[in-house]
C-alpha cells in the first residue's frame, strides 16, 4: 500500500494507478437488484469472470494497488470536532438539570426531554439521512449535519430568558437532527479513506469525538453555570457565555467540513473498497440494501444488543446529575467530574479497541467481553453508588464508563464486517436508531425509577437488559465479510441477495482471488 506523496491532483501523474480501467470490469454487489444482472443476458457475467481470473499475475497485482491520502486525517480530524459540539450540546442541558429547570420553571421530566429529543428525532430520520448518504454521498451529509449544528447553536442564544423553554426545546430538536447525519458516518469514514490496517482506529477515533463532546459538557457547563437560583440575570448571563461560545465554534467547524470534505480520495484505500466504488450508481438499490440487512439474523442480533448497550450509556448520562445529588446534595461540579471520567475512561477503551481489532480482528471475542465486563461494572456502580464516598463513585464510574463506552466503536466495525458488502452508512445508521429507542425506554424507565425510588432501583433495570445484550451477543455468528475480501479469501456474490436465499450459480459468482 502506498501513501501519497503530494497533492491529490497530482496522484494520477505519480505513475501507475490502481488500474482504474480494469476495475471497470469488477462489480458492485452492495445493495444490487437480484434481476438486474440477468436482465442484461445471463450469460454476460461468467465470461467476465473468466477474464478476470485468466488475467496474469500483473494484472491481479495492479488491480490490487491502492493509496492512501493525506487528506483522510483532515477529514477524520474535522469530523471529530464538530461531532464533539453535537455531543456537547446533547448533554449540556442534562448535565445541570437542577440549574435549567430553576431558569426555565419546568420540571426534572421536561429538562429530560431535552436530551431525549436527541433520539426522538434519530428514529423517524435515520432511514432518509441514510438514503442521502447513498444516493448524494458523504460531503453533502456531513455539510448538513455541520450546518445543522450550527443552526441550532445559533438558535439556543435567541432562547435566554425563563420564558423561553419551547425556543430552546426547538433550537435542541435542530442539533437532534444534525445528530442524525453525523452518528452514521465514523465507519464511512474509516472505510472510504483508511486501509485495512487502519481502519478500525480510525472508525475509534470518530467515535471518540462524540464521547470528548459528551465529556467536556460534563465538565465545562458546570465551571460555566454555576447554579445561582436568587440571581437569575446572573443565571442568564453565564448561560449566554456557554451558548455564544457553543455557536462561534460549531459555526468555524461548518465551514472547515466544506474546505476538507470530499467525497471519497482519488484512489480507494483498500481492496474491499476498490471492488465497492466500480459499480455505476444507478445499479444500485437502497430498498434491497434494506431487506438485505433485516434477513441478516447474526445483523438483528448485533442490532438488539447495540441498542441495550449504548441505551443503557444514554440513560446513564442523562440521569447522572439526578443519581449523584440524590446522594451527594449539592455536588453539581462534581456530578460533571463523574461524567467527564467516565467518557474519558471510554475513550481510552475505544482507542484501545480500536487498535486491537485492527491487530487481531477478532470482533465478536472482543465485543462479548466488553459486554460482560460492562455488566461488571454497572453492578459495582450500582452497589456502591450510596457509600457516602465520592471517591469510590469516581474509580466505579470510570471503570464503568472504559468498557460501556469502549463498547460503541466495537459494534460499529463488528456491524460492517458481518453486513459487508452493505453500506456503512445504513447498518450503522440502524444500529444508532436501535441505540436511540432503547435510550428513550431507558431513560424513561430508569428516571420513573429513580424518581420513585431509588437510583439503585433504576440501575438494577439497566443491569437486567444488559444481561440479556450479553446472552443476544454470544449468539451472534462471526462471518467477517470484509476482512475475507481484503485478504483475497472470500467469494463475492455479483448480485446482493437476501442472505437465506438459495447458492447463485457459479456464472453470478465473481472469485477474488489472492495474489499468492
Amino acid at each position: 500500500m502506498v501513501e501519497d506523496g503530494g497533492e491529490e491532483e497530482a496522484e494520477g501523474e505519480s505513475g501507475e494507478g490502481p488500474a482504474a480501467p480494469q476495475q471497470q470490469q469488477q462489480q458492485r454487489c452492495n445493495g444490487f437488484l437480484p434481476g438486474k444482472e440477468a436482465a442484461g443476458g445471463g450469460q454476460r457475467a461468467a465470461p467476465e469472470a473468466e477474464e478476470m481470473l485468466a488475467a496474469g499475475g500483473e494484472r491481479r497485482e495492479a488491480r490490487l494497488e491502492t493509496r492512501l491520502s493525506r487528506r483522510r486525517l483532515a477529514v477524520l480530524a474535522v469530523f471529530s470536532c464538530y461531532s464533539l459540539v453535537n455531543a456537547f450540546q446533547w448533554i449540556q442541558y442534562s448535565i445541570l438539570s437542577n440549574v435549567f429547570a430553576g431558569f426555565y420553571g419546568v420540571s426534572f421530566t421536561q429538562i429530560d426531554w431535552l436530551s431525549m429529543v436527541y433520539m426522538v428525532a434519530y428514529v423517524p430520520l435515520i432511514l432518509p439521512a441514510t438514503w442521502l448518504l447513498d444516493a448524494r454521498g458523504l460531503r453533502l451529509t456531513a455539510l448538513l449535519g455541520a450546518g445543522l449544528n450550527a443552526l441550532g447553536a445559533w438558535l439556543k442564544c435567541g432562547s435566554l430568558a425563563p420564558q423561553r423553554y419551547p425556543l430552546t426545546l426547538a433550537a435542541q430538536a435542530v442539533c437532534a437532527v444534525a445528530q442524525v447525519f453525523i452518528l452514521g458516518l465514523p465507519s464511512r469514514i474509516a472505510s472510504v479513506w483508511f486501509g485495512p490496517t487502519e481502519v478500525s482506529t480510525a472508525c475509534a477515533v470518530a467515535v471518540l469525538g462524540n464521547q470528548l463532546g459528551t465529556a467536556i459538557g460534563f465538565l465545562l457547563p458546570p465551571v460555566l453555570v454555576p447554579n445561582t437560583p436568587n440571581d437569575i440575570d446572573l443565571m442568564a448571563h453565564n448561560i449566554s457565555i456557554m451558548f455564544y461560545g457553543t455557536a462561534i465554534v460549531s459555526t468555524l467547524l461548518f465551514f472547515l467540513a466544506g474546505v476538507v470534505f470530499e467525497e471519497k480520495p482519488k484512489y480507494p484505500p483498500s481492496h474491499s473498497q476498490a471492488v465497492l466504488q466500480t459499480k455505476p450508481p444507478e445499479d444500485y438499490s437502497y430498498k434491497q440494501s434494506i431487506i438485505n440487512l433485516f434477513k441478516n439474523i447474526p445483523f438483528i442480533l448485533l442490532l438488539i444488543s447495540y441498542g441495550i448497550m449504548t441505551g443503557a450509556f444514554y440513560s446513564v448520562s442523562t440521569l447522572l446529575n439526578q443519581m449523584i445529588v440524590t446522594h451527594y446534595e449539592g455536588e453539581e461540579v462534581n456530578a460533571g467530574r463523574i461524567g467527564l471520567t467516565l467518557v474519558v475512561a471510554g475513550m481510552v477503551g475505544s482507542i484501545i479497541c480500536g487498535l486491537w481489532l485492527d491487530y487481531t480482528k477478532t470482533y465478536k471475542q472482543t465485543t462479548l467481553i466488553v459486554y460482560i465486563l460492562s455488566f461488571i461494572g454497572l453492578l459495582v456502580f450500582t452497589f456502591t453508588l450510596d457509600l457516602g464516598y465520592l471517591i469510590v463513585v469516581f474509580v466505579t464510574g470510570g471503570v464503568l464508563g472504559f468498557f460501556m463506552t469502549g463498547y460503541l466503536p466495537l459494534g460499529f466495525e463488528f456491524a460492517v464486517e458481518i453486513t459487508y458488502p452493505e453500506s456503512e452508512g445504513t447498518s450503522s445508521g440502524l444500529l444508532n436508531a436501535s441505540a436511540q429507542i432503547f435510550g428513550i425506554i431507558f431513560t424513561l424507565v430508569q428516571g420513573k425509577l429513580t424518581t420513585d425510588y431509588s437510583p439503585r432501583a433504576g440501575n438494577i433495570f439497566l443491569c437486567a437488559w444488559i444481561f440479556v445484550g450479553i446472552i443476544l451477543t454470544a449468539l451472534i455468528k462471526s462471518d467477517l465479510r470484509r476482512h475475507n475480501v481484503n485478504s483475497g479469501i472470500m467469494n463475492l456474490d455479483v448480485k446482493a441477495v437476501p442472505v437465506d436465499s438459495p447458492v447463485e450459480p457459479e456464472s453470478t459468482t465473481l472469485k477474488i482471488q489472492s495474489a499468492l
